[in-house]
């Protein structure tokens, strides 16, 4: 079993509505939290290294960083082969700051693009149109016109909407 199927078996067996679970992903969400003050500290560094040195370095266990990188490879300039990774496979950490901040909003996690650390990388009108941006590209707009009930039916009957299919 790939270090990635072994993360993801372990963490969604984890029910949040168990105490277990909701401790697991308190603590897995408080160590995301931690890596991520630190990448955002200095947000133009690219952090490489094997899975197993950069989890030694950001102070977690191996299981857990897979999970973090798991979590942050779509916001990569380079993803990582997170499919087949072994402990001894190079990562890199090196992000887009702006795809970042907009997965964490759809995401819907807060307490990562709410991060102080931000406030050094995007002005705050920069941060409102990230997030603008992000909650609109996930808008579906219906572009159909509403039948008015005096309108001919769309079914081609020939008859008003409102003695066809409006009754």
């Amino acid at each position: 079993m790939s270090l990635l199927e072994d993360w993801r078996k372990f963490a969604y067996s984890k029910d949040e509505r168990q105490k277990e679970g909701q401790l697991f992903w308190a603590n897995y969400f408080s160590v995301e939290k931690g890596i991520y003050e630190q990448l955002l500290a200095n947000p133009d560094e690219v952090v490489t290294g094997t899975v197993e040195e950069l989890a030694k370095k950001y102070d977690t266990d191996l299981r857990t960083f897979v999970g973090f990188l798991d979590g942050i490879n779509d916001s990569l300039k380079n993803p990582n082969p997170i499919e087949e990774m072994t402990e001894t496979t190079q990562v890199n950490l090196g992000f887009d700051k702006a795809l970042l901040y907009k997965n964490m909003v759809d995401a819907k996690a807060d307490w990562l693009y709410g991060l102080p650390q931000w406030n050094d990388i995007f002005t705050e009108e920069e941060q409102k149109a990230l997030y603008l941006e992000q909650k609109k590209s996930n808008t579906v707009v219906n572009a159909t016109k509403k039948v008015g009930r005096n309108d001919p039916c769309p079914c081609g009957s020939g008859k008003k909407y409102k003695f066809c299919c409006g009754k």
